[in-house]
């Protein structure tokens, strides 16, 4: 079978249904995580759970900017809507910011910075979605991923995200940096995406 017919059956397979199935339906209590999260302030929760899955919190471009420069990673990306506000600062700090991610340079950017769409505090994840990640592979593939996330969009809980979910065909959730254990059990961090994932909450 040619390329182009099997192409054209894999988009015929997986080409949108004109009627979604409903989410299912389930009892939100059974999935929360313990101890419960109510009356905590809930950048505080997902900080301190983001740092228990080897992920990083920052609160300045300033601190970003440290980071950047002491762990000698000094070229990356940033989406054009964060320029002004990230890009700009880290540029003046002595790094090499880009604004057009080259699929064909994948190895020349030690950084992504993108924007998350949100984030469970409960469980210490990143939500990245199509809408609001302007390059999916600038999210993946450098050994840092900076997710800029507001602090308005954490969401208490696993069911309160899902009950969020827009209609983006593809959403990514992202606890901590890429990780496996299939060889040996042993638990290796930057494998399959990034080795250091920071949340970069404004």
């Amino acid at each position: 079978m040619s390329r182009a017919a099997i192409l054209k059956n894999i988009a015929a397979a997986t080409s949108a249904l004109k009627t979604k199935a409903p989410r299912p339906d389930y009892d939100a209590a059974i999935t929360h995580s313990a101890p419960k999260l109510a009356g905590r302030d809930l950048f505080e929760v997902f900080c301190r759970n983001l740092a228990a899955v080897n992920g990083r919190s920052m609160q300045s471009v300033a601190e970003l900017a440290a980071f950047l420069t002491e762990s000698g990673q000094t070229r990356g990306y940033c989406d054009p809507a964060l320029y002004e506000r990230i890009g700009v600062p880290l540029a003046a700090a002595g790094l090499t910011v880009e604004t057009t991610y080259e699929r064909s340079r994948y190895d020349d950017y030690q950084f992504g910075i993108t924007r998350a769409s949100g984030a469970i505090a409960e469980s210490g994840t990143l939500i990245l979605d199509d809408d609001a990640t302007s390059r999916r592979l600038a999210a993946l593939s450098p050994w840092v991923h900076v997710a800029v996330l507001e602090r308005g969009t954490i969401h208490r809980t696993i069911a309160d995200a899902l009950a969020a979910l827009g209609n983006s065909p593809n959403i990514i959730w992202v606890t901590g940096p890429s990780k496996t254990a299939d060889v040996e059990g042993i638990l290796i961090e930057g494998v399959h995406g990034p080795g250091e994932q920071i949340a970069l909450v404004m």
